[in-house]
């Protein structure tokens, strides 16, 4: 490696709830540079959790998103001609942006009307370990399993 590595940018806590990763989960979920929109779709589907739920909007999306957050995953490796899926630890920042970015995800693709409502929706279903994104979650959790017998090829 001859270049350095670049340099950590530090994001600033969100207005509300002064935390950085709110931020973070709007950021990813912001289209061309929309952040005030952004903003505005992530605390209204908070305040919609609530309506619902009764119970703090953004300590059910934390619950949510440690829900969806996965453990292990699988990597192409090749070795001798062959392909195989070797099942690697998720380092704890890559852990929480597939996270949000399968929370994002799967949202988008609910059936509701407006990304608020959507957003709600997989905030409710992955709080209580159900809908899309857990279910990507356990998929890629099965099918590190089901390789951990290439785990010796780990690099």
């Amino acid at each position: 490696m001859r270049k350095s590595k670049p340099k950590k940018r530090i994001i600033l806590p969100d207005p509300k709830f002064n935390d950085v990763m709110v931020t973070r989960f709007v950021n990813n979920m912001m289209y061309d540079g929309k952040k005030s929109i952004a903003y505005a779709i992530f605390y209204d589907a908070v305040e919609l959790v609530e309506q619902k739920t009764s119970e703090n909007g953004l300590e059910s999306w934390k619950k949510a998103l440690n829900n969806v957050m996965p453990m292990v995953e699988v990597k192409s490796r090749r070795v001798g001609g062959a392909n195989f899926q070797v099942p690697t630890e998720v380092r704890p920042d890559r852990k929480i942006a597939l996270g949000m970015k399968w929370l994002i995800n799967y949202s988008r693709k609910r059936g509701e009307k407006t990304m608020m409502e959507k957003l709600a929706g997989e905030i409710i279903a992955a709080a209580k370990g159900e809908g899309a994104a857990v279910k990507k979650k356990e998929d890629t959790h099965k099918m590190a399993e089901a390789n951990k017998a290439f785990s010796h090829f780990r690099f």
